[in-house]
Parts: structure tokens; sequence; C-alpha cells
């Protein structure tokens, strides 16, 4: 039986390594395709809170062509496009999953008061209302918080891993009386440790927990 092929759809390269990553721990038989469309994330920052029918089409379009090259899913790693996930997912015959919905379920299982640390500003609203939403469809009643870590992406585009993490471990302790904290993005998984290191309680990040919910969904285990 050959390898499920799982195409990791990116919004921006600085979320591929961290995916990549986490397919090689959790799941290395699978064949890992990337695609990348930078400009979707270029786009988006110009739209402010709503997304356009037009990047939605465009999406959409991307989506479509992950499953005639061969998808048996598809693990998108931008957190800025839900609506367009949305989209995709209804119009695809393969499972189409969420970046944060696996951290999401992750974080609830951890307390109420969970805190969030973000580092691209117009993935919030839909971060925000994507997990109200996973909330209120499970019946719980946690609470979220975000801190938006400014300049730490533009120093990751740059190529400067090291202040990336420093910064947003700076401002972990704000969120340090929280239950757990989540780190917002899949590029930001790289500073898990610097923020595990100066808080007590559970830091969750994307990658992992992603690829371990599609790995059950595309092989029932």
């Amino acid at each position: 039986m050959p390898a499920p092929r799982i195409v990791l759809f990116h919004a921006t390269p600085v979320a591929m390594e961290p995916v990549n990553q986490a397919m090689s721990r959790h799941w290395p038989e699978a064949e890992a395709v990337n695609l990348l469309d930078d400009a979707l994330s270029i786009d988006r920052a110009k739209e402010g809170a709503d997304l356009s029918e037009g990047l939605i089409d465009r999406f959409v379009d991307f989506g479509r062509y992950a499953h005639r090259i061969g998808a048996d899913g598809i693990l998108v790693t931008c957190s800025a496009f839900g609506p367009a996930i949305d989209r995709m997912a209804k119009a695809l015959p393969i499972p189409v999953l969420k970046p944060n919905e696996a951290m999401f379920r992750a974080a609830i299982a951890a307390g109420g008061n969970i805190g969030m640390l973000a580092t691209f500003a117009p993935a919030v609203p839909t971060m925000t209302n994507e997990f109200e939403a996973f909330v209120a469809q499970t019946g719980s009643k946690a609470m979220l918080d975000t801190i938006v870590v400014s300049d730490a992406n533009d120093l990751l585009k740059k190529g400067n891993a090291t202040s990336h993490n420093r910064l947003i471990a700076a401002r972990a302790p704000e969120l340090g009386q929280h239950d757990a904290i989540m780190l917002a993005h899949f590029s930001t998984s790289r500073a898990a440790e610097a923020v595990r290191a100066v808080v007590n309680i559970p830091v969750l990040s994307a990658p992992d927990a992603a690829v371990t919910r599609m790995r059950g969904l595309v092989t029932g285990d």
C-alpha cells in the first residue's frame, strides 16, 4: 500500500521547517509535499480583519491543485485564513485540517484560562473566532487572552530565529498565571523551549498536535 501523501499548505516560508520536523517525528512513513504561495500572507496582511472573496477563491484554488496532485490530506500551516480553510474543506473530498484545531483541544484540556502568544497580528481575529467556536462546540467555558509580540515575525523572516525566540519568551511571563500558553503560529513553535524556560505551565505548539491529528484523520489510528 503506498504511503499517504500529505500536502503541507504554506502561505509563508517560515512555517515550513517546523511542520516538516513534526512530520518526521510523528509520521515519517507519510509522503510530505510542500506547497508555498507566500503572496497569500503578503496580501492577507493588506486586508485587515476580514478576508476578501478574491483571496478566499485563490486559497481554495490552491487547495484544488493539492487535491489534483494526489493529496490524501491537506494540512494548512497558516493561521490567518480560517474562513478560506472552511471553504476548502467543503470543496474537497479529503481531510483538510486547520493549523490550530488540535492545539485548541489540548489547551482546553489544560484548563479554562488560556493565553496565546502571536507574532502575526492579522491572524489574531480569525484565530480568536475559531477558538471561541471550538469552545462553544465542546461546551467549555475557556477564555483566551492574546499578546502580539511586535517585530518577532520580521526578525524571523530575516533569518534571526534567536532574537525571534527571545522576544516571544520575554512576553511569556505576562501569561504565566494562565492554565496554558498556546504559540499561535507554526512559525512560533521555534520559541517553545525558550518560553518553557520562563513559565511553569504547559506551553503548546501547533505542528506536533496538528500532524498527530491529521494522521488520525487519514489512517484512522
